[in-house]
């Protein structure tokens, strides 16, 4: 399954092993994601669809939530599709330049996820914290700054990232012991000096990951903060179940994400890495659409409308 040796520098393919060793299960696992895939298409697009139609659903809130279904939607795009054809093949290879492609798009959206999730924090601390004036701060310019301002940085950023790990020398093997091309793996395979690109990476972590994160504590602090002061117990209720979701996706995301990669990459498992990574890319975008909707009494009744008109139109 390996190339040459004196072509390994700068290889033409590499190998994505991906499930190998389950070759038996194989078509199992092809119809698994493959269910999985569509039904996360399905839930997020249903989402945006609904947020796009509905004015009850035209707030700063839910124009984040629709932002980051789609970016959630590309997230498993990246993966799943190349994912699906390894299954069904016995030559799982893929090319540098589509392998350094996937690298790029997949670590560039997953930034813009936890940009936009600090965004969303912000925007329930001053929805919870400064009612009165949240319509005048969180203005459609300032939403849709926040927006393109997450994609910008998060795909400017991964450009000198990229082009750092075209350069590598990959002498060792060109085989992936993953399902997609993710950084740990690759600079596994690398024989070239990987403190410098590790160290880089370990700063955009803590840049992008971890400064978020700290924002999210911080707004959510105050939010806690200024909910406990509520002296109606309803209210409160109220207050919490608008952020139960959000924080819910917050612990996931993150979790799994500083697991893998806010950390030094030598010494970890690839087969805890896999797994976790099907936990970030596969498991999230697909659980995401039903953890903000089915705790969201407003998107359920925007659903429930717009199924009882298509019934109606239907039955005509």
């Amino acid at each position: 399954m390996e190339a040459n040796s004196e072509n390994l520098s700068h290889p033409q393919e590499f190998v994505l092993l991906g499930f190998s060793g389950l070759w038996e299960l194989q078509n199992t696992l092809f119809a698994i994601f493959l269910i999985l895939y569509l039904i996360t298409i399905t839930g997020n697009a249903t989402v945006i669809v609904l947020i796009h139609l509905d004015s009850r659903l035209h707030t700063p809130m839910y124009f984040f939530l629709s932002t980051f279904s789609l970016v959630e939607t590309l997230v498993i795009t990246t993966i799943i599709p190349r994912m699906l054809v390894d299954l069904l093949t016995e030559k799982k290879t893929i090319s540098f330049t589509w392998c350094l492609t996937q690298f790029y798009f997949y670590f560039s959206l997953g930034l813009t996820d936890f940009l936009l999730l600090a965004a969303m924090s912000i925007d329930r601390y001053v929805a919870i914290c400064h009612p009165l004036h949240y319509s005048t701060i969180m203005s459609r310019h300032l939403c849709n700054s926040l927006v393109l301002g997450s994609l910008a940085s998060a795909f400017l950023t991964m450009i000198p990232t990229t082009i750092w790990m075209a350069r590598l020398s990959f002498c060792r093997s060109n085989v992936i012991n993953h399902f997609f091309c993710d950084n740990v793996p690759l600079i596994k395979l690398s024989c070239s000096d990987t403190r410098p690109i590790e160290l880089w990476d370990f700063l955009l972590a803590l840049i992008f990951i971890l400064s978020s994160l700290l924002v999210t504590i911080i707004s959510y602090v105050a939010i806690i903060s200024t909910i406990l002061r509520i002296p109606s117990a309803s209210s409160q209720q109220k207050a919490f179940s608008t952020c139960a979701s959000h924080f819910t996706v917050v612990v996931i995301g993150y979790g799994s994400t500083i697991f893998i990669y806010v950390r030094p990459s030598k010494g970890s498992s690839m087969d805890i890495n896999k797994m976790l990574s099907l936990l970030t890319s596969v498991l999230t975008p697909l659980l995401n659409p039903f953890i903000f909707t089915l705790r969201n009494k407003k998107v359920k009744e925007v659903f429930r409308d717009r199924l009882w008109k298509l019934r109606g139109f239907l039955g005509r």
